[in-house]
């Protein structure tokens, strides 16, 4: 058996480390995995989803030639000096007859494959780009919204030390989102001095843990939220002097909710008013609280509303920048944005909320006769046929653009639509890292080294870009020579210096520069790290911006010596290590809003007349149940496991079930039925279980995939979901609120 090396899930947002063995007959399998003790966030822990971690890396539809569509629809292998030639010659006549921003970008790195979407930022400068998109937007862009508005950053929750921890639509033991997640419940739970307040209306593997269980009724999270916030507004128990020291605006959050009927919303929650005050006596009295929201409210009902509620409700508490309450991480990249909306999208006239296009309007930006409309997309580790709503009027709009360029491993239910597929290397055979870098006090950043060669002709992605930018002529050669020079002649301080100076002198090099820095910096890094010098700038600007926080952390000197050690440390480093050492008082420093919360969102607070009307009904004599379509469960992924014999247990999926439900249809585990939205229908195997109310289904993600046979295990849900029906803030989809009905298939 091989030795032991070290690498990551890519799973989920943790990244946990790995330690793996090699073997098979040609040393291209992952045999072994266990966590890594040495990674400074998951310290060994590993749930069981990375065990078929080897059914991703060794898929049965894997790409090792660049593909070309022919005139009768079936793809021929091509060389990569065709496909380069050819993909350039188009985009760039594209561009030329109908301007850049007729080419839309969506992907750009998925869990844990974040490098991509740095190099692909000269692609997008070269052509124009405008418009991207990617699975951000259609999950998290409402709380990015309320976040730009409420901190001017990103916040998260300090569990670690938390004395009363909230889950929001969010189920731990399955989505993570925390170090250790599973530990973490396992002795949280057996704390009597700590509670645990989850907000879900299944019986989720999280709520079993739960002190406080807010069995919510699916889609009315908003008024249970407003309920919450109104006890506290009206019975005096927020903070006035934590607030008037550390916010604006709260006197119209007061107003607000002078008057919110807590009664009668916790009614259509469906939740006990005495429980409820329960779970705010708990809150307000305690001395630190941490909360997470997920996509069990993000894809659902008001879910920018339901962000805005969920941190008044802790901000009204003054759980911001202590111990235990919220921070705001020190972050090498901040991949969530400013979560600013200032422009719109050309066509549906959509708020493109950080840099995002809603994912809901893409197929309508497309499918129309508006001069406008995108004409070309170029598609990079994404597979959005098969993730975004409505994936069959999604897969049309593909079919009618003048060119669709997909960059990825495999061949996806998107590539199978493609004209030009361009094989990439798995995230185990190229250098790669994941900006999902959240922790506090100490933070951290993993940069993982492949641990095979890539097959056949795939690339990573570094080189793709490189050669597509060189292809179209921009590439800036005497720059590239001149950089080489300098590196050769006096080392990086020289390098440092003529780099710093052209960027300086033109502004827009800014976006070529990883392609640059890939082709000047990257062959001189140790082991063949070429693809990791686009780190090299971030790890100086962070030593710039946070230079407390990375002395703090063990790097000296003076900032721009700090990020030198700090890059170097980065590549050399590979079960991840610590770049930055907080204080609680660094939060404060990073709030904008001139360091202060802002309170009122004029938006928001006047969206609370909608819940004053009541609550809509989601079904109906046709469509009697609330489908819940993309449930996490112990066999269900991220799609990158496109081969579902990695499944130990529920193969197909189940469609979950009420006893209530299942004795009304006469259905029992184990049966089919057939489950019909507005937009589609499907069959699936039914699982009777007490966690799901009465009239509330569910179906896990992950599933659904087209083999190439032509075969499918599970549900396609995005042949059940619709564009039309989301949040009317940030897009996002109602995914966990569908309406549909059940039928018994004998």
């Amino acid at each position: 058996m091989s030795e032991w090396k070290t690498s990551a899930c890519i799973l989920c947002e943790c990244n946990c480390g790995i330690e793996v063995q090699l073997g098979g007959e040609d040393g291209r399998e992952i045999v072994r995995i266990r966590g890594d003790k040495a990674h400074p966030a998951s310290r060994g822990y590993l749930c069981q989803k990375a065990s078929g971690l080897n059914y991703y890396q060794n898929g049965k539809d894997r790409l090792t030639s660049p593909l070309r569509r022919k005139s009768d629809g079936s793809f021929e292998a091509i060389d990569w000096d065709t496909a380069i030639r050819e993909v350039s010659e188009r985009l760039l006549s594209l561009r030329d007859k109908e301007g850049g921003e007729r080419i839309f970008y969506y992907g750009g790195g998925g869990q844990g494959n974040h490098l991509p979407g740095a190099y692909a930022s000269g692609l997008r400068r070269v052509l124009g780009m405008q418009y991207r998109s990617n699975a951000l937007a259609q999950e998290k862009t409402g709380e990015f919204w309320v976040n730009g508005m409420m901190f001017g950053a990103h916040v998260k929750g300090d569990f670690e030390h938390c004395e009363v921890a909230i889950f929001l639509g969010k189920n731990p033991w399955h989505s993570h989102g925390l170090p250790r997640a599973r530990a973490w419940l396992r002795d949280f739970s057996k704390d009597p001095d700590r509670t645990l307040i989850v907000i879900d209306p299944v019986v989720s593997e999280t709520a079993e843990f739960a002190d406080i269980h807010l069995r919510v009724k699916p889609g009315t999270d908003a008024w249970l939220l407003a309920a919450m916030v109104g006890m506290l507004v009206q019975q005096g128990r927020y903070r006035a002097d934590w607030l008037a020291g550390h916010s604006t605006g709260l006197e119209p959050v007061l107003a607000a909710f002078a008057d919110v009927p807590v009664q009668q919303y916790c009614d259509i929650a469906g939740v006990p008013l005495s429980q409820v005050q329960r779970a705010v006596d708990v809150i307000s009295g305690a001395g630190s609280v941490a909360m997470a929201e997920d996509l069990g409210i993000q894809m659902n009902r008001h879910s920018t509303l339901v962000s805005y509620l969920e941190k008044l409700l802790w901000v009204l508490c003054g759980q911001f920048g202590n111990p235990g309450g919220q921070y705001v991480p020190a972050s090498l990249q901040n991949i969530a944005g400013s979560g600013r909306s200032s422009r719109r999208s050309p066509v549906a006239g959509a708020p493109i909320i950080s840099g995002l296009v809603p994912c809901n309007v893409i197929a309508d930006e497309i499918l129309c006769d508006h001069p406008d409309r995108y004409r070309a997309m170029v598609i990079e580790a994404a597979n959005p046929v098969h993730s975004l709503p409505d994936s069959r009027r999604f897969a049309q709009a593909l079919r009618s653009l003048d060119t669709v360029v997909v960059i990825d491993v495999a061949m996806t239910e998107t590539a199978r639509l493609a004209d030009y597929v361009l094989p990439a290397a798995t995230q185990y055979e190229k250098w790669e890292a994941t900006f999902f870098n959240f922790e506090f006090p100490d933070n951290y950043f993993h940069l993982r080294k492949p641990l095979f060669d890539a097959p056949g002709y795939a690339l990573p992605e570094a080189e793709i870009h490189a050669r597509l930018v060189e292809a179209m002529g921009a590439m800036p050669e005497q720059l590239v020579m001149e950089l080489n020079a300098a590196l050769a002649d006096g080392g990086r301080e020289a390098y440092r210096e003529r780099f710093m100076r052209a960027l300086a002198q033109e502004p827009g090099l800014v976006d070529l520069a990883p392609v640059i820095l890939y082709r000047t910096l990257g062959p001189s890094l140790p082991e063949g790290a070429a693809a990791a010098a686009t780190l090299w700038p971030v790890a100086l600007g962070f030593a710039m911006r946070e230079p407390e926080s990375l002395r703090r952390a063990g790097f000296d000197g003076e900032p721009m010596v700090r990020g030198e050690a700090l890059f170097d440390a980065i590549v050399a480093q590979h079960s991840g290590l610590v770049f930055a050492r907080d204080e609680y008082a660094d939060s404060w420093a990073r709030l904008g809003n001139e360091q202060k919360i802002r309170l009122d969102i004029p938006e928001l607070l006047d969206e609370l007349q909608v819940l004053a009307a009541g609550a809509a009904e989601l079904t109906s004599a046709e469509y009697p149940f609330v489908l819940m379509a993309g449930e996490r469960r112990d066999y269900s992924a991220n799609t990158i496991y496109r081969d579902g014999d990695w499944r130990r247990k529920d193969p197909e999926g189940a469609l979950r079930i009420s006893p209530q439900d299942a004795d009304r249809l006469g259905i029992a585990s184990g049966d089919r039925a057939r489950v019909t939205t507005r937009v589609g229908s499907a069959l699936a195997r039914v699982a009777v279980t007490p966690r799901m109310q009465a009239g509330h289904i569910s179906l896990p993600n992950g599933y659904g995939l087209d083999n190439e046979d032509g075969s499918r295990s599970g549900v396609a849900l995005n042949e059940l979901t619709s564009l039309g029906d989301c949040d009317r803030f940030a897009g996002t989809p109602h995914h966990k609120i569908v309406p549909a009905r059940v039928e018994v298939v004998a």
